[in-house]
């Protein structure tokens, strides 16, 4: 993979041809609808363990509102690996808030209380992220691009830049490590990846993110 983490290689910046973008757009659209197809066994399955589970029970997908394209705001789909309203219990624990942040802008499971046990399962394996094909098909996300981030966390990046593109689903960042790597070498990689953004890089990413998924790298 020609720049991953640790790869120091020079990255020459070139503007993308005007075809990537319709390519890049067919592409998401054709994809997000075969993975949402194929993957349909799993929304099943995981509905059913929502019944069971007592601690889990509660709405089958959980939104929380990311910053997109030209500082659109939309609701990022996941199945729903908390207990119902932990968003406020966050902000309402000034301790776990500050933790979080600390954390760039996340938490260990194992250090968050409202993650429920199946919801451990669905973060260590990637299955929480699968819904996000439908944001993918709705036109919020691209399949590849930087990772869409809360508000609170523009401040780590060049604003201007970040949300001259579409956020992605899958992501150099998350190919690199994800969770292991923290700001501001996070707001570098994303940058680096708009910077050389075109299909043959977006390829390598996929592989990247599938091979991290496998490895269970920095995931939760």
């Amino acid at each position: 993979m020609e720049y991953f983490h640790g790869d120091e290689k020079r990255i020459v910046i070139k503007k993308p041809s005007f075809v990537y973008p319709i390519v890049k757009i067919i592409f998401d659209i054709v994809v997000s609808l075969m993975a949402l197809i194929c993957l349909s066994p799993i929304f099943l399955v995981v509905w059913t363990m929502n019944l069971v589970c007592k601690s889990n029970r509660g709405p089958l997908f959980y939104q929380q509102i990311r910053v997109g394209l030209h500082g659109k705001k939309f609701g990022m789909y996941k199945f729903r690996s908390m207990v119902v309203d932990a968003e406020e219990k966050l902000y309402q624990d000034k301790k776990l808030y500050a933790k979080y942040v600390a954390n760039n802008y996340k938490l260990k499971p194992e250090d968050d209380p409202r993650v429920t046990c199946m919801g451990r399962l669905l973060r260590k394996t990637s299955i929480d992220e699968i819904p996000q094909f439908i944001n993918v098909l709705k036109g919020d996300m691209s399949l590849v691009g930087p990772r869409p981030v809360i508000e609170a966390e523009l401040k780590e990046y060049d604003q201007e830049k970040l949300l001259s593109v579409k956020p992605g689903a899958m992501g150099l960042w998350q190919a690199s490590g994800r969770s292991h790597i923290g700001y501001p070498e996070r707001a570098q990689i994303e940058m680096r990846y708009i910077d050389k953004a075109c299909m043959c890089f977006d390829f390598k990413i996929i592989v990247g993110n599938f091979i991290s998924v496998f490895k269970g790298k920095g995931a939760y």
